[in-house]
């Protein structure tokens, strides 16, 4: 038998510390629930019925999948739950994360002194009412400095940009490399609070009955 949840009403389908972060700092209660989502499993499913996806549509899709996996949950009725990704564009090619040192300073020697596009895919459902779920993506051009290779090597070494869309993150480190963005700044980080509430009025819920 399932129950209802009363509050906190939101739950954030992502273990990301940036995402949680963001989310506090704006005065929302909420919980958190990783998915278990196979990534790719769920972008070559698809590629095979659509084709070739953009970065823009591949973020949107796997915050969708994330959302709707937790959503799943038979005790989650009632939350509103909020799946989030992030992919980094560069000369229009999909960028997610590193994991491997390696990888890390092969991207960074790409981003010095290049300009990207991180893209957030954020999806909502209202589990008491799946069929209204919606999703928004949110895109922030990053311009980035000119990076030594010593800067690069540092930057690598401290482990930061290994779980990172795109390799870095500019609420950390990796902020001295970052000239300036052209768009929200919380988008970057993962999760744009400004498109939350959009999503939220949809589903005829004001952001402010989840401020604690």
């Amino acid at each position: 038998m399932s129950t209802t949840i009363s509050t906190p009403r939101l739950l954030l389908a992502s273990a990301s510390a940036g995402r949680q972060k963001l989310l506090r700092d704006a005065g929302l209660a909420f919980t958190t629930q990783v998915s278990r989502v196979d990534e790719d499993a769920v972008l070559s499913a698809a590629e095979a019925e659509h084709g070739p996806q953009s970065p823009s549509a591949t973020a949107l899709l796997l915050a969708k999948a994330k959302a709707e996996n937790v959503a799943g949950d038979a005790h989650l009725e009632g939350t509103l739950v909020l799946g989030c990704d992030s992919v980094f564009e560069l000369n229009s090619l999909a960028y997610g994360k590193p994991h491997t040192a390696q990888v890390a300073r092969e991207r960074w020697q790409q981003l010095s002194g290049a300009t990207g596009i991180l893209h957030s895919g954020h999806w909502l459902i209202d589990t008491a009412n799946p069929e209204a779920a919606t999703g928004e993506i949110s895109s922030t051009t990053v311009h980035f400095a000119t990076v030594n290779d010593a800067e690069i090597e540092a930057y690598v070494a401290s482990g930061e940009p290994l779980p990172c869309a795109g390799a870095f993150t500019i609420d950390g480190l990796a902020s001295a490399f970052i000239e300036s963005i052209d768009g929200n700044f919380q988008n970057v980080v993962g999760l744009d609070i400004f498109v939350l509430r959009k999503l939220l009025t949809q589903s005829g819920i004001s952001i402010t009955e989840l401020w604690k």
